[in-house]
C-alpha cells in the first residue's frame, strides 16, 4: 500500500540529502516530499537574521497545507526534530506516523542552542559575535559520513541560520499524540541529547526504538536501503 513521506533535513543540509532515500521510496510506489528549510541549500540565497524557528515550522506546515498532505509519515533528521515538533502542533491531524531519525526531541520552552553539539555551539557563538546571519558548516567527517561521500556532502553543506537556535519552542504535546512513533539512533555519532531521547523512547511503550551501529549521523546517505525498509515498516 503506497504511503506519503515528508522527509525533513537537519542543520546545514537541505532536501538534497534525502535523494537516495526518496528515489528508493518513489521506486516502490510511495509519494515523497523533501522540503528545504528557508535559508539553506537551494534556498540559501534567503539566509538572513530574520529566520527564526517559527520560519522553519511554517515551511513544514505550509507544505502540508498547499500540497494537501494527509495521512503522512513525518521524518525529521537531527535539528529537524525542532521544527517538526513545532509543526505537529498545527498539522498533527495530517500525520499518521513519525520517525525521529537521530533527531532532537525537544520539550516545551527549550532552545536548540542549549542542546547543540560542542562544535555547533562554538560555531554559533563565534558567528553571532561576528554579526553573521548563519554559522558555517563543519566538515562531513564530523557527522561520520562514509569517506566515499564526504567530498559530495562537503560541496553541498551551507550555513545554518542562527536565529532558529535562539527562539524557545512552544509545545503542548501534539508529537506524543501521533499514533505510530519510532526513534532511530545512530550510535556512532556522539550527541547526549540523542542518547537521552533514545532512553526515553525505550522506556515509553508508545515509541519503538531502533539503534544502528553501522551508519553515521547522516543515515540517509550512509544506509539508504536499510533506512527505506525501516521507514516503510514504521509508516
Amino acid at each position: 500500500m503506497p504511503h506519503t513521506f515528508v522527509l525533513v533535513h537537519g542543520a546545514w543540509h537541505g532536501g538534497w540529502c534525502w535523494r537516495r532515500v526518496a528515489d528508493l521510496l518513489t521506486g516502490r510506489g510511495h509519494k515523497v516530499f523533501t522540503p528545504t528549510l528557508t535559508g539553506l541549500a537551494d534556498r540559501s540565497h534567503l539566509l538572513s537574521k530574520d529566520i527564526v524557528l517559527d520560519t522553519h515550522i511554517a515551511d513544514i506546515v505550509n507544505l502540508f497545507k498547499w500540497e494537501n498532505i494527509t495521512d503522512a509519515c513525518l521524518v525529521p533528521h537531527s535539528y529537524g526534530g525542532w521544527p517538526c515538533s513545532g509543526a505537529l502542533e498545527q498539522i498533527g491531524d495530517r500525520v499518521s506516523s513519525i520517525v525521529w531519525l537521530d533527531a532532537f526531541k525537544p520539550e516545551d520552552g527549550q532552545r536548540s542552542r542549549d542542546f547543540a553539539s560542542d562544535f555547533s555551539r562554538k560555531a554559533f557563538e563565534e558567528s553571532v559575535a561576528r554579526g553573521e546571519p548563519g554559522r558555517p558548516a563543519p566538515p562531513a567527517a564530523a557527522f561520520h559520513v562514509n569517506e566515499k561521500d564526504q567530498a559530495w556532502v562537503n560541496s553541498l553543506l551551507t550555513a545554518q541560520p542562527n536565529g532558529v537556535a535562539m527562539q524557545p519552542i512552544k509545545l503542548t504535546g501534539a508529537r506524543e499524540k501521533v499514533a505510530k512513533k519510532t526513534y532511530i539512533r545512530a550510535s556512532k555519532y556522539p550527541q547526549p541529547s540523542f542518547d537521552q531521547a533514545l532512553t526515553q523512547c525505550q522506556s515509553d511503550k508508545t515509541w519503538r526504538a531502533i539503534v544502528t551501529e553501522t551508519a553515521g549521523h547522516d543515515v540517509m546517505i550512509d544506509a539508504p536501503d536499510w533506512l527505506v525498509d525501516v521507514l516503510i515498516e514504521a509508516s
